[in-house]
């Protein structure tokens, strides 16, 4: 039985072993269902089979609109008008179909749809569309017949699978220091030899698929075939990928699968006339919190559109994977909203939905078929068991689960309790409970915590001092603590990680500014939707030296492969000195967070060896004070048959020794 991994790593799975079966059973069922006589690799193409394709025939269309009872292509070649020698025929199942001679459309044109149904009509842009873009002055959305004469063809190989991730979350439009949307052509020339020189082997994008609001952030998504046009065209995209693997790096996108955008005229919400064709009718179709709209996962056309959506980002653009976005929503029928997760029975009652589940087990089975070194990271906050659990110990099949509690904790650290009350037993503890049977991906913070009504932790720890006193001949205490601290949180998220740390853009440096996309209440501004690279290129400014330990702790990570090595384990936990010691990959890690008492000849039981410091929170490249010997070779010593170390711990220190023989 395929469970048994699952119930042996977690015992009180037990009483609930007949609904994990269950689970287990509906996926396979419904790819049976499903695929029939094909594979599911095979039954995912929708994407080939809809839309808009040009054959040996001439243009092909395309589509299910099973309430619809008339439809035509629209467009400037036809004036926009409704013409009978565009209007498409009607075929069992609720498609549609039209075949027209070459020469009737050419690259660059503009088209839509226009449906009629029982009691309406209206303007649709076609759900299957991999161009979509729009209009500078009307702000109308259109697709765009795209048959560029130059396709882009791949030249390298994806990179090999790795064995514990870095991630560096990305979003193209803001990556610019200008006031303006960024491009892929921008970001691939000017940002992402910043990333590869960083040290992280993952470049996570967001906001890749069509969404007509830029201050969605990319979630609210009308158009899951085509790439955001606002950042340049499907061939720019595909050479930052490449570019991005010519240098080592896997990418992977941010895929919203868990809604979709209300908006009608843009998206597919009451794409052919009705609620129901690809989202619940009713208060279940809306999305309480999001204002949107949500799929039933339930329906054989549902899981058509969006297995063919994963397989098509996979394929179409050489993706490495991706991190699904709002997996909490979609595995509770209450979307997990205003729930706090104390108990098993919240993951084995009625307020699951069996069918989003079933897809995700699906969508998980199906990207590792395509792509088996593929990297799927779910963004889910509920502690499902079995999420990141592959499929054959009964589990989801999500590689990584991201550890949304870690940054909530540092927060909560950081706002509640001054600097003398930290007790790093319970830090340790936060940082390193995880289950067995999963890999997750812990950071200190990531977008969310940049958005506007957030902070970041810099902003958290040092306030308005950041405009002031950032300068390094003008640093004055509270940035010095703010300084330190952000190296000694990151350092201590990154050593403690299960299997996999991440970034976002700018963070690594302290980006001293919120995100604000542009909207009507800040005058449609820039000004926070965008990063400030000279800040961290200024050799003036602290910000730079931030940079630079975030650098050579990733690069001290992947030399010593610590993500990928067995939990850590605590050799001191003192919460009255505020001292934490602990083993991981053969290295010594070593903190003290009080930020009132050093220790001359700290004490502790070790291995018998000599010692050296390999990396310090504390050097001056950091800008540290030095205060430790790095040249130095710390020698245990013997008594009563056990060997101990003796160790200078400075104030607000974090560094790392290796055993030297």
């Amino acid at each position: 039985m395929e469970t048994i991994n699952l119930l042996k790593n977690d015992p009180y799975l037990i009483p609930y072993k007949q609904k994990i079966v269950e689970r287990i059973n509906n996926a396979k069922y419904t790819e049976i269902k499903l695929c029939r006589e094909k594979n599911i690799v095979d039954f995912s193409n929708a994407h080939l089979f809809y839309g808009l394709h040009k054959t040996n025939e001439g243009w092909i269309y395309r589509d299910w609109l099973p309430n619809a009872s008339e439809v035509f292509l629209i467009g400037n070649f036809s004036d926009w008008k409704l013409n009978s020698d565009f209007q498409l025929a009607k075929h069992d199942n609720g498609k549609f179909s039209i075949i027209l001679p070459e020469n009737y459309l050419k690259h660059g044109d503009l088209y839509k749809l226009y449906v009629k149904w029982n009691g309406g009509e209206g303007e649709r842009v076609p759900a299957f569309s991999h161009r979509v873009i729009q209009d500078e002055t009307t702000k109308i959305f259109s697709a765009e017949v795209y048959t560029p004469v130059k396709k882009y063809k791949f030249k390298h190989k994806t990179p090999k699978k790795l064995n514990s991730v870095l991630v560096y979350e990305a979003h193209i439009g803001m990556s610019s220091e200008q006031e303006k949307v960024s491009t892929f052509q921008e970001f691939r020339k000017n940002v992402l030899p910043h990333v590869v020189k960083s040290g992280y082997n993952v470049l996570q994008l967001m906001a890749i698929q069509e969404h007509p609001y830029y201050g969605s952030f990319g979630y609210h998504v009308s158009n899951f075939f085509a790439v955001s046009s606002r950042f340049g065209t499907p061939e720019d995209l595909k050479e930052l990928i490449d570019e991005a693997h010519k240098n080592g790096l896997m990418v992977i996108m941010d895929l919203v699968h868990s809604h979709a955008v209300k908006n009608v005229n843009e998206g597919i919400s009451n794409y052919d006339g009705s609620e129901y064709q690809y989202f619940h009718q009713g208060a279940k179709g809306l999305h309480p919190a999001w204002d949107s709209r949500c799929f039933n996962y339930g329906k054989t056309e549902v899981l058509h559109f969006l297995l063919s959506n994963c397989k098509f980002w996979l394929d179409e653009y050489n993706f490495d994977g991706f991190r699904f976005d709002g997996v909490t929503s979609m595995l509770y029928l209450n979307h997990g909203l205003e729930t706090d997760f104390t108990s098993y029975d919240q993951y084995f009652n009625d307020n699951q939905d069996e069918d989003a589940i079933t897809y995700l087990m699906l969508a998980n089975k199906l990207i590792h078929k395509i792509k088996p070194h593929a990297i799927v990271i779910a963004e889910e906050m509920s502690g499902m068991p079995g999420i990141a659990t592959p499929l054959t110990e009964g589990g989801y099949g999500f590689d990584y689960r991201l550890a949304m509690g870690v940054p909530d904790f540092w927060i909560k650290l950081i706002k509640e309790f001054k600097d003398e009350q930290w007790k790093v037993g319970d830090i340790f503890y936060q940082l390193t409970n995880k289950r067995n049977d999963e890999k997750v991906i812990s950071y200190a913070e990531s977008h969310d915590q940049a958005l506007v009504g957030d902070k970041t932790i810099i902003t958290r720890l040092a306030d308005k001092d950041l405009y002031f006193f950032m300068n390094i001949d003008l640093i004055n205490l509270n940035i010095e603590r703010a300084i330190a601290l952000h190296k000694i949180i990151r350092l201590l998220t990154i050593s403690t990680a299960g299997d996999g740390y991440l970034n976002f853009m700018g963070n690594e440096f302290a980006h001293p500014e919120w995100i604000d996309f542009p909207r009507e209440g800040n005058g449609w501004s820039y000004a926070y939707a965008r990063r400030q690279w000279s800040l961290y290129k200024n050799e003036l400014l602290a910000y730079h030296y931030l940079g630079e330990f975030d650098k050579q702790m990733v690069n001290v990570t992947k030399k010593h492969a610590i993500l990928s090595a067995i939990k850590p384990f605590a050799i001191i936990q003192n919460n009255d000195d505020q001292v934490l010691i602990f083993k991981r990959a053969e290295l010594l890690f070593v903190f003290n967070l009080s930020p009132l008492k050093s220790y001359e000849g700290y004490g502790f039981e070790i291995d018998k060896g000599k010692y050296q410091i390999i990396f310090n929170s504390d050097a001056k490249e950091f800008l540290g004070y030095e205060r430790l010997d790095e040249e130095m070779i710390y020698e245990t010593h013997e008594f009563n048959k056990k060997h101990y170390l003796q160790l200078y711990i400075p104030t607000r220190i974090g560094f790392i020794l290796q055993k030297i023989n």
